[in-house]
């Protein structure tokens, strides 16, 4: 069993897959914000970080 398989998406599926990640974040956010906010500024390093690498790769095609 392969975990992870190649699959074309189209543009309106991988726009329902960005919109339900960007409902459970916001839903993450009002809900555990306290125990997230002692880490705003590592995690924002990161996500930055990690953005700036899949750019960098993504140019680079």
């Amino acid at each position: 069993m392969s975990l992870f398989k190649s699959k074309m998406l189209s543009w309106w599926q991988i726009g329902i897959v960005k919109f339900s990640v960007f409902c459970i974040g916001i839903a993450i956010g009002a809900y555990w914000s306290a125990v997230f906010l002692p880490y705003v500024t590592t995690l924002l390093i990161v996500g930055i970080a990690v953005g700036l690498y899949a750019v960098f790769f993504w140019i680079q095609k």
